[in-house]
């Protein structure tokens, strides 16, 4: 049998940081899955007690938003100079959507989470930035980040959970079946619209919907009522 250890003779354990925590939670998200990521795993992890976790992190929403904010890192916010700003608007976003859709559990927390570390400021920052450019007013341009976000998040979420569903293609058919055959007496606009709600691939939509955005936030003033 082996020896058992003295606890003198173990190395010392590095001390806890509140980046190596996150950096911590981030590895065991990605090899366990986010619902996995609790305080209390997440203390046996790093062989502490919870109790130590919470001098750096208030709850376990808090740490989640802090994932977050630690993935959204990888947003490319480097989109092509020479494109039009709504162009780079929509690739900065498209970056944003990638990043959540790669982690199905985050992209549904991100729908509630608050993140407020430096990766999120500098993607709102970014979009800010490309809302000036293309003219927005200050008030339409902070409101309108809100929104754009907002539906990308919901994106990412919507096709992350559909990926995961293993019914997902059934229920497609079955929409699709639902909607041809629809009564043209009592759903005459849904049966004669049957084929272009189902139109469009996910790339086209997201920039329909985001040029839609764009376009409102152009032309609506918050003070409107």
């Amino acid at each position: 049998m082996p020896t058992p250890q003295s606890r003198r003779e173990r190395p010392a354990k590095p001390a806890l940081t509140r980046d190596g925590i996150i950096d911590a939670a981030v590895l065991l998200m990605e090899q366990e899955g986010l619902q996995r990521v609790t305080m209390r795993r997440l203390a046996q992890a790093l062989d502490t007690g919870p109790a130590s976790l919470y001098v750096y992190v208030a709850n376990t929403a808090e740490l989640h938003a802090a994932i977050l904010d630690r993935l959204l890192g990888r947003v490319d916010l480097s989109a092509d100079p020479g494109a039009d700003w709504r162009e780079r608007l929509d690739s900065v976003l498209a970056s944003y959507e990638q990043v959540l859709f790669a982690h199905p559990a985050l992209a549904q927390a991100a729908l509630t989470a608050r993140p407020a570390g430096e990766n999120y400021l500098a993607l709102v920052e970014s979009l800010l930035a490309l809302l000036n450019e293309g003219g927005v007013p200050d008030r339409q341009a902070a409101w309108g980040v809100d929104i754009l976000l907002q539906r990308s998040t919901a994106s990412a979420a919507e096709h992350s959970a559909r990926r995961e569903d293993s019914n997902a293609e059934r229920d497609w058919i079955q929409l699709r079946q639902a909607l041809a055959t629809a009564s043209p007496d009592t759903l005459p606009h849904v049966r004669a619209q049957a084929d272009n709600l189902v139109s469009g691939t996910p790339t086209e939509r997201r920039r329909w919907s985001i040029e839609t955005l764009l376009n409102g936030i152009l032309a609506t003033d918050p003070h409107t009522r």
